[in-house]
């Protein structure tokens, strides 16, 4: 369908390595000037399911600065926009937990705030686990793995304990796609 917003001006307002937020002068779709804030992101986000023969997948747990408490999360991050993703989920799963996976499969894609945000997601599912060195970053000096059976993670996204929306996006879509796993 076409597009029924006009754009005026654009005027980046704020970047960093990670993101820039641009003000656009709009018309909107019912004729009314007015404004629109976007957080462009640099980076693609990247969710991965590690789900070993036993059905269990791994947790992790941080301090998230902008809600300002701790989050329960399956092993995320990202890779620059256009590198290869696979290699982006390989790096995140082992930086995280130390895990390395024989076999990967993109299961979901997503655009995590589309209101706000062009940021867009991409969840695997790792399986044929092995255990290695985890490879954390300054801001993940807090983070926790948990291993956990994958039932007792759909049941955390059930009764709100997991709220990140890529972590609920790819429970979610491993439960359809493994629901043995969940009964």
């Amino acid at each position: 369908e076409s597009n029924p917003w006009k754009t005026i001006s654009a005027e980046l307002k704020y970047e960093n390595p990670w993101i820039s937020v641009t003000e656009f002068s709009v018309i909107n779709p019912a004729g009314t000037p007015g404004i629109y804030g976007k957080v462009s992101f640099k980076n693609t986000a990247i969710g991965i399911v590690p789900l070993d023969d036993e059905g269990n997948t791994w947790l992790v747990g941080q301090w998230r600065y902008p809600l300002g408490h701790w989050s329960v999360e399956i092993p995320e991050g990202g890779g620059p926009l256009g590198s290869d993703l696979l290699e982006s989920a390989k790096r995140e799963l082992k930086e995280e937990t130390g895990l390395l996976a024989e076999r990967w499969e993109i299961i979901q894609r997503s655009h995590l705030s589309n209101s706000v945000s062009d940021e867009e997601a991409f969840v695997f599912l790792a399986t044929g686990i092995t255990q290695a060195e985890t490879e954390r970053e300054d801001t993940e000096a807090d983070m926790k793995v948990e291993k956990v059976p994958f039932r007792k993670a759909y049941g955390m996204v059930q009764d709100g304990t997991i709220t990140d929306s890529l972590s609920v996006i790819a429970i979610l879509k491993v439960a359809l796609m493994k629901p043995e796993l969940i009964s």
